[in-house]
């Protein structure tokens, strides 16, 4: 190999490096991060999520998560219960304010989206993505 940075590895690193330093940047204007975001929209979809599913969908630990939720509870942003059926198990939910921020965050996300979109033109976006999970499957 005789550039060690002319590959695809070292290519994909590029692009998530590129788009995390983006939304962290715009999602702070709006006083979330990366991973804030993406426990809201998860729980936008899967209301109720453990804290373990949502360290998933955020790319953090678990410990982590438990100090974003924190963060997220104290801004008003997600409401947590004790679960019904098991005592030490929270129930974690969007309250309004989480959904206006939420709303907000997608904005920005739209936003990085469509630049990547516009950047693999003439490409078709379903085949990247497509290409880019075979990717990540291959290694895992």
């Amino acid at each position: 190999m005789d550039d060690p940075y002319a590959t695809i590895g070292f290519a994909l690193k590029q692009a998530q490096h590129a788009l995390r330093t983006r939304m962290d940047a715009e999602l702070r204007q709006i006083g979330l991060t990366t991973p804030q975001y993406a426990v809201l929209a998860y729980l936008k979809v899967e209301p109720g999520a453990s804290n373990a599913a949502l360290a998933r969908q955020a790319f953090v630990t678990p410990q982590t998560m438990q100090a974003i939720l924190v963060t997220l509870e104290k801004s008003g942003f997600i409401g947590r219960t004790p679960h019904p059926d098991h005592g030490r198990v929270q129930k974690t939910e969007l309250t309004p304010a989480g959904d206006q921020a939420l709303e907000a965050a997608s904005a920005i996300v739209a936003d990085a989206e469509k630049r990547l979109v516009d950047a693999a033109a003439p490409l078709d976006p379903h085949l990247v993505a497509t290409t880019l999970m075979r990717l990540a499957n291959a290694l895992r």
